[in-house]
């Protein structure tokens, strides 16, 4: 009988990239962790398969050094510069915790890109809507966005207290205008700068991620308006590529994976057109 052959996960991007196909989980080092806010932190790490092939709105999942929580955390991707990737989370748990304590020279499992981004083609004022931990893949929007002269970005955040994202967006929007929950919501950010989304130089496109009611809002906003709308939907996941069906959601086409399927779907796609 021949002797197995085990590839330590350091390998893992190479054998896989020889062989065609997608990597699997690895580990990777450990670039920086920084407290952006209470309970909001930036973790960025070293990958060059996720850096080069990362889109807006895809996502990696993150796993635990403890054996006992197997399941990972899927966060957005956030920024890219050179071969390092960056997330940002909440903690809201022992897993998100982990994380939050790593540091510069650890290491972590991860898994990635996953899931379908958004479709940024079109030549559009790009108008990023972000509630809360829905900055990140819009964030990364804006980074890619700055890269083109026929399109533009739009931020419209809106966060809980601290607008801790502002100066991160600012560096690749052309506008940003955020509002906290004691000011109001998004849909009120989107009607104080209505006139001139509607009537500049390039056509709308809002793309958009944060809590369901708060998509619902802005999707019902878009309709009422004609303006093209991409939702990247947060869902609670366990696997992250399409085998555990924790994270199915109702579309107008039947119920479907989230982490496949989407994230990111078109209010039409969801039925929320009716």
């Amino acid at each position: 009988m021949a002797n197995a052959t085990f590839i330590p996960t350091f390998d893992v991007t190479a054998e896989a990239s020889r062989a065609g196909r997608f990597p699997g989980r690895r580990t990777v080092p450990v670039v920086d962790n920084r407290r952006l806010s209470d309970g909001i932190y930036r973790l960025t790490f070293r990958d060059s398969y996720i850096a080069g092939h990362a889109k807006p709105a895809q996502f990696v999942d993150v796993y635990s050094a403890d054996p006992t929580r197997l399941m990972p955390r899927p966060f957005g991707v956030s920024e890219v510069e050179g071969d390092d990737v960056s997330l940002i989370f909440a903690v809201v748990g022992k897993g998100t915790e982990e994380f939050s304590h790593l540091a510069a020279g650890d290491t972590v499992d991860v898994m990635g890109p996953l899931g379908k981004g958004f479709d940024m083609k079109a030549p559009a004022n790009y108008v990023l809507v972000a509630g809360g931990l829905g900055v990140p893949p819009l964030l990364y929007a804006a980074q890619k966005l700055a890269l083109r002269d026929d399109a533009t970005a739009t931020a419209a955040f809106g966060y809980r207290d601290e607008r801790f994202a502002d100066d991160l967006v600012a560096k690749y929007a052309e506008r940003v205008e955020s509002i906290t929950n004691a000011q109001g919501n998004v849909v009120d950010l989107l009607n104080s700068i209505e006139d001139s989304l509607i009537h500049g130089d390039l056509p709308p496109v809002i793309l958009s991620c944060g809590p369901m009611p708060m998509m619902r809002a802005v999707a019902s906003w878009a309709l009422a308006r004609g303006i093209p709308c991409q939702l990247s939907l947060e869902a609670r996941m366990g696997c992250g590529y399409g085998t555990c069906y924790v994270c199915v959601v109702d579309t107008a086409a039947g119920r479907q994976k989230v982490c496949v399927a989407g994230p990111v779907f078109t209010p039409e796609q969801l039925g929320w057109d009716k």
